[in-house]
């Protein structure tokens, strides 16, 4: 089975480097070859070679059915890899009577230079984007990997399934952020283009535009537009103002906000922190403080007398 068209494409290429492609693909004539998606298919075709099937699902879950479906007891089947061991699916195979070759025609490694994987951890744990992207499993499995090596594996997590959109390209990527739990997001085709569409869709119902104050508020990563004008904030300030947006016009106590700012904040830091985030917001009125409560953001009438 051919589950990637780079991976395909790397293992006759690389037997024509050793001077074994044609052996191989007198081999790939004899067997029957199943490709997971049109990229697979595309790669099997350029090689002179004719797939028998392909899903039009494009997901290994639909590869394993048939397979089992039409019987594997006493074949030898081959699995190119797609970057990471695919013990469910060898298992399931091997359960069935066949005898499984696991055929890993490239792995994924960690970059040389780390720091720019670092900056996008860091970004996200401190609210500094709205959404990460991935296209591959192994790329969704290197960055909680490079989390745990710097010891923020928990709060990635924890930004990934609150604030963050994991946007996937389809569910084989999706499937190490879903064994943390992680909410997942992928369009109907696993296509780059179609995870751009999905991912413009998805971004807006994340957090509305308010009416607040006599002002178009939105937020958008590290920064609140008012206006269309962008107001950039520091991390802490940012999970403040996310922590007032997420139920605009309600009050959020003192108690509740103190745990936006960290374990060092004192009782007096959300006065402060309120402060600097009106300045900062170049509006005071945008924050309302409601007496021996807390504070709110001031939704303006209308929606103020639709919020439950």
């Amino acid at each position: 089975m051919a589950t990637t068209g780079i991976g395909f494409r790397g293992w006759i290429e690389a037997c024509e480097t050793w001077g074994t492609v044609e052996p191989l693909l007198a081999s790939l004539r004899a067997s029957r070859l199943l490709a997971r998606g049109p990229k697979a298919k595309g790669a099997i075709r350029a090689a002179g070679l004719t797939e028998e099937w392909s899903p039009p699902s494009e997901s290994s879950a639909e590869v394993l059915d048939h397979l089992l479906a039409t019987g594997v007891q006493g074949l030898r089947v081959a699995i190119q890899l797609h970057g990471e061991p695919l013990p469910d699916f060898t298992a399931a195979l091997r359960l069935a009577g066949a005898e499984v070759v696991e055929v890993p025609v490239y792995r994924w490694t960690q970059p040389e230079d780390t720091a720019p994987l670092d900056r996008l951890i860091e970004a996200t744990t401190t609210g500094g984007v709205d959404a990460v992207t991935f296209t591959s499993a192994p790329a969704a499995a290197g960055l909680l990997a490079r989390a745990r090596t710097n010891g923020q594996a928990d709060a990635l997590v924890s930004a990934l399934r609150g604030d963050v959109l994991a946007m996937c390209v389809g569910p084989v990527t999706a499937r190490p952020l879903m064994a943390h739990d992680i909410p997942t997001v992928w369009p109907g085709r696993a296509r780059i283009g179609a995870q751009v569409r999905k991912l413009t869709e998805e971004l807006p119902n994340r957090f509305p535009t308010l009416d607040v104050a006599g002002h178009r508020l939105r937020l958008r990563g590290h920064a609140v537009l008012i206006d269309g004008a962008v107001h950039t904030l520091s991390p802490t300030l940012m999970r403040l103002m996310r922590e007032l947006a997420r139920r605009p016009g309600q009050v959020r106590d003192r108690a509740h906000l103190l745990t936006c700012l960290g374990e060092d904040a004192d009782a007096h830091a959300v006065e402060t922190a309120v402060a600097r985030l009106r300045t900062a917001l170049g509006d005071p009125r945008i924050i309302q403080t409601v007496v021996k409560r807390g504070y709110r953001l001031a939704l303006d009438t209308f929606e103020c007398a639709a919020t439950p």
